[in-house]
């Protein structure tokens, strides 16, 4: 993963395209960072890419993001380029447990997966909930707006406390304790409060904190100020 300023480095990884490149996984929003590629730098880094190279855009936490230059990953399917869509009803949908997501690409890149999918790969419960959860719009604007509100709510806390965190366009923060994030997370546990340490990703005094209920939230910030 080539990150600069919390963010994918798509000229980065265009250098390191060689013959031998097949596949290109870009996470946008970026999972811990929060940060998105634009569509510009993106539109950019696709045209610079040989045809035969297919980009996965791993869109599990688009819903959440609201930068009005965050490239929608549909509108390159629709244009029938090289970009297979991956998307997740584990978040704004809130079925995690059903381990259930789609793929989207042109008929000839969805016929490949076809050929090496798992001959059961979902069952039919989680398709029923699936297709009930993409008509169920309340829901989704409700979970929309709990993330706003508690996105919001945090900076605010956390810009008190001092503390440095990525500004981002998912349902978590990245945030900067400013010590041996190791410890950090075992205070927390010890109130049963569990984030996700940064050290395997790189961010050694950092964590991903999932933005929750706002009680859940006030909570975390109650915790970390005692801590």
């Amino acid at each position: 993963m080539k990150l600069k300023d919390f963010t994918h480095d798509l000229d980065a990884m265009l250098k390191k395209v060689t013959r031998r490149t097949k596949l290109i996984f870009i996470c946008n929003p970026n999972n811990p960072t929060g940060t998105i590629v634009s569509k510009r730098s993106f539109d950019h880094f696709l045209s610079k890419l040989p045809n035969r190279v297919i980009v996965i855009m791993d869109e599990a936490y688009g819903d959440f993001a609201v930068d009005p230059f965050y490239p929608n990953g549909l509108d390159y399917v629709k244009a029938k380029k090289q970009v297979i869509v991956l998307r997740t009803f584990s978040k704004v949908y809130g079925l995690a447990g059903l381990r259930i997501g789609f793929a989207l690409g042109r008929k000839d890149l969805v016929d490949c997966l076809y050929q090496v999918r798992d001959p059961f790969p979902v069952h039919r419960l989680a398709q029923v909930a699936a297709v009930a959860a993409l008509n169920d719009r309340d829901h989704i604007v409700k979970s929309l707006q709990l993330v706003y509100e508690g996105r919001r709510y945090l900076y605010k806390e956390l810009d008190k406390m001092g503390l440095f965190y990525v500004p981002s366009q998912a349902n978590f923060i990245l945030i900067d304790f400013g010590k041996d994030v190791d410890k950090v997370f075992l205070a927390l546990l010890r109130k049963g409060i569990i984030i996700r340490p940064g050290k395997g990703w790189g961010y050694p005094t950092s964590g991903r904190v999932t933005i929750g209920r706002m009680e859940d939230n006030q909570r975390f910030i109650r915790a970390l100020k005692r801590i």
